[in-house]
């Protein structure tokens, strides 16, 4: 294989290279061939996950999250995630604005609005009314839960381990590399290669899925701005234009695509946020912020431990309930990006102390996305009719935003800009954000899948690169046109049970961490020289 690399002139891992590339035309092939078969198999898969093991997702994002805030706080939080004077590559706004829009800015233009009206309209817990106050604090507390700390934990996990093992210890940019303290030598073999594809099949397959979401969101938004009705041909003309959009970002590099593309975003988004503030009900919307803050502070501990253990008590209850579908499934499927996002991150923050890297890339999104859902969510609901007595006063204006919610949670967004002065140049902004967030999630995925290639931090010749961003939309192109949905539900399922060994695959990096960082010289005032790699 090493001869094939170097006549297509490959500058990889050609055992690496040419697995992931077999591996997912294999899958990609039986998928279009059976994707219903291929879709039952796997879904029965994902129900023995959630069924058995659903109380282990939840119970592992709560350690990580523990584990995470006492490395910070320990006497390890100064060690530079680098050589010992390492400087940060990237100054704090623009570090911020990477993380943001390479992680889950996608997600919040997704969710905003749909998630807090989703579980308003259809509450989690059994005992509250849909539509009431306290669904509508339910409502809140749940999408930051979803969005939040926990999210962001299982991103920073596997970014810390990154940028540790990689920037401290010169070990290849690869996932494999973090095992070293328990795999020395054995991360250059047969089960350093296997962890790295799986963490690149992850990655594409992952991608793939999320641009298949957005050109649905970008096509809603398309129909509600032309009156055309959005199809099939449209969604696969959207993939490949965001395709080309993150091709182009690809070959500009890291530094510059990445970054110019992220500032840019990040700015139109924080103004659509604002632009809701200032024309919606700005009072309601300030009061909310901080009893927003004050919701997911207060039922965070209860949250995040809930299993909903007595769903089977339920009269509809199937042993899980709701939150078998919500927030298993949501920490199984975000679990498939940790490579990716967590290497990206690492690549990005080389510089920076244990402690910055940790407090930042955990709480500088999470306030964010509080702040992003009191705005939109509160104001949907305000929107739609909190409360019996505001419903009634409403009449028949009540529920609409709800019920387009229902039909169609792409359009959630649009039907949301409905409310709001100068529609169709808001509703057309929205669609460039969202175009934008996602062809920066491809770009900054292609990048990454190249570096756990090559093993290096220089990007590799741009036809290598180019490879990548076009097989991730060819992926989500193919699927939507040959499979339609029943492939894309078909993936969900897939990458489902892929969580599984990732998740277990990031619980064994802390042990991995604690033993490099037991090789350190440290004192409670300042870190000496980097450990050698032998002495872990």
């Amino acid at each position: 294989m090493d001869g094939l690399a170097r006549r297509l002139g490959l500058r990889t891992d050609s055992t690496i290279f040419f697995s992931a590339t077999a591996c997912m035309v294999v899958f990609l092939g039986a998928l279009l061939i059976a994707p219903a078969a291929i879709g039952t198999f796997f879904e029965a898969g994902r129900a023995w996950v959630v069924t058995n093991l659903g109380w282990f997702f939840i119970a592992g994002v709560n350690i990580w999250l523990g584990f995470l805030i006492w490395i910070a706080c320990s006497r390890h939080g100064h060690i530079k995630l680098g050589k010992s004077d390492s400087t940060p590559d990237f100054d704090n706004v623009s570090w911020f604005t990477m993380l943001f829009a390479g992680g889950i800015g996608t997600v919040l233009m997704f969710w905003g609005v749909a998630e807090p009206m989703s579980h308003f309209s259809e509450p989690p817990r059994e005992t509250v009314e849909p539509h009431s106050i306290e669904a509508a604090r339910d409502a809140m507390s749940f999408a930051l839960y979803h969005l939040g700390l926990h999210t962001w934990t299982i991103f920073t996990l596997p970014g810390l381990a990154f940028a540790y093992f990689i920037h401290r210890y010169d070990l290849p940019v690869r996932v494999s590399s973090v095992f070293y303290p328990l795999l020395k030598d054995g991360i250059y073999g047969k089960a350093g290669k296997v962890i790295d594809v799986a963490a690149i099949l992850g990655t594409l397959f992952g991608v793939a899925v999320s641009l298949g979401l957005g050109s649905s969101q970008i096509a809603a938004g398309l129909s509600e701005l032309t009156g055309y009705e959005s199809s099939t041909w449209m969604r696969i003309a959207i993939i490949a234009v965001l395709t080309a959009v993150a091709v182009g970002s690809i070959v500009a590099g890291l530094d510059s695509g990445v970054k110019l593309l992220s500032n840019i975003n990040i700015g139109m988004a924080v103004a659509l946020m604002v632009f809701v503030l200032v024309t919606g009900s700005t009072l309601f919307l300030l009061r909310g912020i901080v009893q927003t803050l004050g919701l997911y502070l207060g039922n965070l501990p209860q949250l995040a431990f809930w299993n909903d253990m007595l769903a089977y008590a339920h009269q509809s209850g199937d042993g899980w309930g709701w939150q078998g579908s919500w927030t298993v499934f949501y920490w199984a499927w975000t679990v498939t990006w940790s490579p990716f996002i967590g290497l990206f991150v690492a690549r990005i923050s080389r510089g920076r102390t244990i402690r910055e890297f940790v407090l930042g890339v955990l709480l500088a999104p999470s306030a964010f996305t509080l702040v992003w859902f009191a705005i939109f969510g509160w104001q949907a609901m305000q929107i739609d009719g909190i409360g019996e007595t505001a419903r009634a006063a409403m009449g028949d204006e009540a529920g609409a935003l709800s019920e387009a919610v229902a039909n169609s949670v792409p359009l959630a967004m649009f039907a949301f800009f409905e409310n709001f002065p100068f529609t169709t140049i808001i509703q057309g902004l929205a669609v460039v954000i969202v175009a934008i967030f996602f062809a920066t999630s491809s770009d900054s995925a292609s990048l990454v899948v190249d570096m756990l290639c090559t093993g290096e931090e220089t990007p590799g010749p741009w036809p290598q690169r180019v490879y990548w961003g076009v097989t991730e939309g060819t992926i989500a192109g193919m699927l939507i046109w040959l499979a339609g949905d029943e492939g894309l539900n078909a993936l969900q399922q897939v990458i489902t049970v892929i969580g599984l060994p990732i998740f277990l695959l990031i619980f064994m990096m802390i042990p991995s961490i604690l033993k490099g960082l037991a090789a350190e010289e440290i004192d409670y005032v300042q870190i000496k020289d980097e450990p050698e790699l032998e002495n872990i």
